[in-house]
């Protein structure tokens, strides 16, 4: 029955340890970003190895960040590639964030690289460039908060371009009917970019951008929040209709 599915926070890797120890891991941001939920959540750790539920038990997917990188191509990551594939063919509600954007990409057909870029962080402009359900609640100013150095550099057929960056052109991407990702990070707060910027300060000194410039400019990041926030209203609509 439709109301005894669940979604689930698919983990791929946690934020830095200041973040977890004032926030906790990256299930717990996300939760509390995406609001109250009309089923019960349920965590999986992805890279453990465990079986995965029963696409036909979630009533929606969200796949978290992770400092891993698509491009290692390990084992992990293909077999959760082959289990994305499988929602997007179900129609389960499904978002990835960051890698998890990257890693939803790459099953259906695209390919991550480095971005050459260069790393994005802090709180960055969206440009809309495509009308979507997802961004409907996004509003001025239209920004995200973000932390990255890979991207999809190539797009799998029949995605679509939501909204860019001056650094990132897949900012955000439906891929399928009911598969959405968002290189930005929706559940990270100013709070948590601050955090962010701090402890990678020396390493954003090295490649040439301003720490003390990004903290200032950076803001909750509300735009790009409203992505995850109308991930949870869609994902609810279709389960309430079925």
């Amino acid at each position: 029955m439709a109301s005894l599915r669940r979604f689930a926070v698919f983990v791929a890797g946690e934020p830095i340890e200041r973040v977890r120890t004032k926030h906790g891991g990256y299930a717990d941001i996300i939760r509390r970003a995406a609001g109250e939920a009309p089923a019960e959540w349920i965590d999986v750790d992805v890279r453990d190895g465990a079986p995965l539920p029963e696409p036909s038990a979630l009533a929606g997917v969200v796949v978290t960040g992770s400092s891993a990188s698509v491009t290692e191509r390990a084992p992990w990551m293909v077999r959760v590639e082959e289990y994305l594939r499988v929602l997007v063919r179900e129609r389960v509600p499904t978002f990835g964030i960051c890698f998890g954007h990257q890693l939803l990409g790459q099953a259906l057909g695209g390919e991550v690289v480095r971005n050459p870029r260069g790393r994005e962080i802090g709180t960055v402009d969206l440009e809309i460039v495509g009308g979507d359900s997802l961004l409907s609640r996004a509003a001025a100013p239209l920004q995200a908060n973000a932390t990255h150095v890979d991207t999809i550099g190539r797009l799998p057929e029949g995605a679509r371009v939501l909204a860019r960056t001056a650094l990132e052109p897949h900012a955000a991407v439906r891929f399928s009917d009911a598969a959405w990702g968002v290189q930005f990070h929706p559940e990270m707060t100013r709070s948590i970019v601050l955090d962010y910027v701090e402890v990678r300060a020396e390493l954003l000194l090295r490649e040439g951008l301003d720490p003390s410039a990004l903290a200032k400019g950076a803001t909750e990041g509300a735009a790009g929040a409203s992505t995850l926030v109308r991930f949870m209203e869609i994902a609810r609509e279709k389960l309430v209709g079925e």
